[in-house]
């Protein structure tokens, strides 16, 4: 770092060297023309000269250093405050400022960053407000909706001795009722999202019986448009529950979404088996429509919906975004492979020994 603040300082004050250099070079010049003109009078000697240009190097390198020295500081300062990555708190490291210029500039970049500060205190409070109306609105709709379910069940139950018209009208409204609860539980993830670690709990836990739950969930959709699901193995793996439930949901919609339309049965295949030495493997298959290969790259990323969801149009280009936000906080890998018209396959990679023994162990 001191090569390159001297380097720096010697940029800075270049055009001061040279103009000096300039003013030596022309004097020795003007005394060397004097002492030609009077060289019979020996009125300026050789040695005298050579002495001029020595003392004027001299003084010009004492400058040079002692300005160096007083200035070293502010040029470290500056890079330390260049090299961080966050640049919030830059204002605060650079405070050595030596010169009356210098310190008017630290002074207009605090104020900047005050005015910074300021504008992103509105945003942040303008953020939580919506993120708090959010919530009240998807827990005020969850009431309804699942009165509405309820109601749909019930028709169900009762339609047994109606027409089929009246059957099929009661099970499209429980099914779009799901499909509202489906939304609604999405967005109060991604409002839940930025307070991950305010709602994270990890333990032990059975990763056979979650998936064999969220199955449970989808059954009667998997009836209707012939899914056959079928799980094998078991595992104890660590994560949280609840997050790792919103995940296996956002992976089998998606699978009976995109697969319920191709004719004929289809399976959905949950496999879990040993990875390595301490890790679980858990892939999840599906014989959908599959995922367009200049689609692959951009799965991930937010409200892309691709190909295949502006066919489908059902798709709002945040459950898989979501999916891999959960899954990168709380340490498990996730990867796809997936081949057009054959279907897809999601896996996830559990790790025992981590980052997640570290989060149980602070979170008890």
């Amino acid at each position: 770092m001191n090569r390159v603040t001297l380097v720096v300082f010697l940029k800075d004050r270049l055009f001061y060297i040279l103009v000096n250099l300039f003013i030596i070079f022309l004097s020795v010049f003007m005394l060397l023309l004097e002492r030609e003109r009077y060289s019979k009078l020996k009125m300026i000697e050789l040695n005298t000269v050579i002495y001029f240009v020595v003392l004027a190097l001299f003084f010009l390198t004492l400058w040079l250093v002692f300005d160096y020295l007083r200035m070293r500081p502010y040029y470290k300062q500056l890079l330390i405050a260049i090299e961080r990555s966050d640049g919030l708190f830059t204002s605060a490291i650079v405070q050595e400022a030596v010169t009356k210029e210098q310190r008017l500039a630290a002074k207009l970049l605090e104020e900047q960053h005050r005015a910074y500060l300021d504008e992103l205190g509105k945003y942040r409070r303008q953020q939580e407000l919506h993120n708090h109306f959010a919530l009240q609105w998807v827990h005020h709709m969850k009431t309804p909706v699942s009165v509405i379910d309820l109601l749909s069940q019930e028709a169900l139950r009762q339609s047994q001795h109606t027409p089929e018209d009246q059957r099929q009208f009661a099970a499209s409204v429980q099914e779009e009722t799901e499909r509202i609860t489906s939304g609604l539980e999405m967005m109060l993830y991604s409002a839940r999202i930025d307070k991950f670690e305010f709602d994270l709990r990890i333990e032990r836990t059975e990763l056979h019986e979650l998936a064999r739950s969220v199955l449970n969930a989808h059954k009667r959709l998997c009836i209707r448009h012939s899914i056959f699901p079928r799980l094998e193995g078991e595992a104890w793996v660590e994560t949280d529950p609840k997050w790792m439930i919103f995940v296996l949901n956002q992976f089998i919609s998606n699978a009976i979404k995109y697969s319920k339309n191709k004719p004929g049965s289809k399976s959905l295949l949950l496999r879990i088996e040993p990875q390595g030495v301490n890790g679980t493997m858990l892939s999840i298959q599906d014989e959908g429509i599959g995922i367009p290969a200049h689609d692959i790259s951009r799965i991930y990323e937010p409200f892309f919906t691709g190909e295949n969801g502006r066919t489908t149009g059902e798709s709002t280009g945040m459950g898989l975004y979501l999916t891999k936000q959960v899954c990168s906080r709380l340490g498990h890998t996730l990867s796809v492979s997936s081949e057009a018209g054959k279907g897809t396959t999601f896996k996830v990679s559990f790790v025992s020994q981590g980052i997640h023994k570290i989060a149980a162990v602070e979170l008890k």
